[in-house]
């Protein structure tokens, strides 16, 4: 009977639908019990119950995703709603809670209309695996670590920029941009553009424009790479992603008596970079334009 339980154990948490026969219920997260029946031969029947994401820790969610009256919430698994009904009446944020328990949906939509945020709020009875996520700006997600798993490459494809969050439960090697602690762990990843590969870098500098290369490794958030600055192989220092926003410094070294810091700061666009630099520190600071194309 153990062996039979603790393998109930390993199917649920793989995330297979045909293995665990799970709601999808965000806002809390459905945990398990596993019950051995003694039929002809033993066989394992599971039960999910909801259980809801207290209302400071979905408080907390939300402000560490930065919500505002101009995003997008989606909630996967919306349960009872509080997440997306807090996120219209705290946040002013538009909020579309997905869920499969039609009795969820139906008491989802009597605490938005007692909360007066019917026109800011909608639940769609859908399985999220399904679900088009493209208009959202904000996921809110309390699942366990195999649907997490099986979502990570989805998340991935989002938009650069999108900002994911939950608790408890993340997204493995996939660490979060930012984490915080109140009363449960709250995970926050902004989706990086993808900017692995070679580019040529064009910018202004003094004694006029100057081209160099550069490559970039990445694993989800994380860059390294090295650049080729005036024909010399060197580093790039400080790569980071952040959405579509990206950072790196070049050290110029034209000049062996006056090197200084290139600083590039700018936005990425499918396979083109811009931005500005700043050459140097201090009073010996100069700003110029750059842009980058992907070879």
């Amino acid at each position: 009977m153990k062996r039979l339980v603790d393998q109930a154990h390993r199917d649920l948490s793989s995330g297979d639908p045909a293995l665990s026969r799970r709601r999808f219920i965000g806002g809390g997260v459905a945990l398990f019990a596993a019950v051995v029946l003694p039929v002809i031969g033993q066989s394992a029947f599971f039960d999910v119950p909801f259980v809801p994401t207290p209302q400071v820790v979905v408080d907390e969610m939300l402000r560490v995703a930065a919500v505002g009256p101009r995003d997008v919430v989606y909630d996967l698994g919306s349960g009872d709603g509080r997440i997306v009904i807090t996120a219209a009446r705290k946040f002013g944020a538009q909020a579309v809670g997905i869920e499969l328990d039609d009795e969820l949906i139906y008491r989802s939509g009597e605490s938005a209309r007692e909360a007066n945020v019917l026109e800011r709020v909608k639940f769609l009875q859908q399985d999220f695996f399904k679900t088009d996520l493209s208009q959202a700006t904000v996921i809110t997600m309390y699942l366990l670590p195999g649907v997490m798993k099986r979502l990570r490459e989805r998340m991935l494809q989002l938009k650069p920029g999108t900002r994911l969050v939950a608790h408890d439960f993340d997204f493995e090697d996939w660490h979060p941009d930012h984490k915080r602690t109140l009363r449960k762990n709250v995970f926050l990843w902004i989706v990086p553009a993808r900017v692995a590969g070679k580019w040529q870098v064009r910018t202004a500098l003094p004694g006029g424009q100057h081209t160099f290369d550069m490559e970039l490794r990445q694993k989800y958030q994380e860059l390294d790479g090295f650049a080729h600055f005036d024909g010399q192989p060197g580093g790039l220092w400080e790569p980071k992603i952040e959405g579509d926003r990206i950072s790196f410094v070049v050290v110029d070294s034209r000049d062996r008596e006056n090197e200084a810091g290139l600083y590039f700061a700018g936005r990425v666009v499918n396979d083109l970079m811009e931005g500005e630099v700043v050459r140097g520190v201090g009073t010996q600071q100069a700003r110029f334009k750059w842009r980058a194309a992907k070879l």
